[in-house]
């Protein structure tokens, strides 16, 4: 395994044009009327990705940044489409399914981990990241350090992830949940007290702790693994098939580690410098 370690100012390569809409199909590239891009007939395409994730998806003046928006950017450009032919919308944890199925969107790139509940009734494409999981207390705690701190203690997360479950009930640890509309309600939480620690992706995490150095402390015990998958809506093998390559060509040519490097360079953390072990597309 080769590893690398980020160290740039925090920051996104992204700048792009957003504009918030709720059309959408359930094939990439059908989202409207034809067009001369070369994306097979459609002229735009609407992606959902996070609005208050620093480093991975923040909302900056109405216009969307980080490393899921650059990924999302790189492989629409794949597709045949410019930074300009890209509608962004808002996708929190709890409506990604709901925004694939109903065709508010014609793919997610979101923090957007691939399960098998998921598969149920979404498809994937990727993974084109795997991250760990991670704890994130308050700058001043020092008693949490890892998730068997966390028994007796009062674990935010967000509405329609599954991060405080792992410990909870997998890992069988007796901690107080408390769920929050998103990550940061959850810091916010954090910061009064309210709740003793928030546990995500630690890409989430090291977002805001970057972002927050003198307030949040991030454990830096990873565990587990979230294997961060392109959304798309059920049935879409061709989609997945181009965005698989997409992706690879995303890590051979270097642009993967340049978008993780930019996005997370403040919190000094390794990541793996090779394309992730794609799933195949059903």
């Amino acid at each position: 395994m080769r590893v690398r370690r980020i160290n740039t100012i925090l920051g996104s390569a992204a700048a792009l044009a957003l504009a918030l809409t709720a059309c959408g199909t359930a094939e990439v590239g059908d989202s409207g009327e034809g067009g001369d891009n070369g994306n097979g007939g459609g002229d735009s395409i609407t992606i959902g990705v996070k609005y208050d994730q620093p480093g991975l998806g923040l909302d900056e003046g109405g216009t969307p940044v980080g490393f899921d928006v650059d990924v999302a950017t790189y492989i629409a450009g794949e597709l045949g489409y410019a930074p300009e032919d890209i509608e962004w919308t808002e996708a929190a944890s709890a409506n990604r399914e709901s925004f694939l199925q109903q065709g508010t969107v014609d793919m997610i790139a979101a923090t957007y981990s691939i399960t098998d509940e998921r598969r149920q009734v979404v498809d994937f494409a990727g993974p084109y990241y795997v991250a760990q999981q991670d704890i994130l207390t308050q700058a001043d705690n020092t008693d949490i350090n890892g998730p068997e701190d966390l028994d007796g203690k009062v674990l935010c997360s967000a509405s329609g992830s599954r991060s405080a479950n792992n410990i909870t009930e997998d890992m069988e640890i007796d901690a107080e949940l408390r769920e929050a509309g998103n990550y940061s309600e959850c810091l916010e939480l954090l910061s009064n007290g309210t709740v003793d620690a928030v546990t995500t992706d630690n890409t989430i995490l090291a977002g805001f702790a970057a972002q927050n150095p003198d307030d949040f402390r991030m454990v830096n015990n990873p565990f587990g693994e979230e294997k961060y998958g392109v959304g798309l809506p059920a049935g879409s093998t061709e989609q997945c098939e181009e965005i698989n390559a997409a992706i690879t060509q995303m890590w051979d040519d270097g642009s993967a580690v340049e978008f993780l490097e930019e996005a997370f360079g403040a919190t000094d953390f390794a990541f793996e410098e090779n394309v992730p072990e794609l799933e195949d597309c059903a």
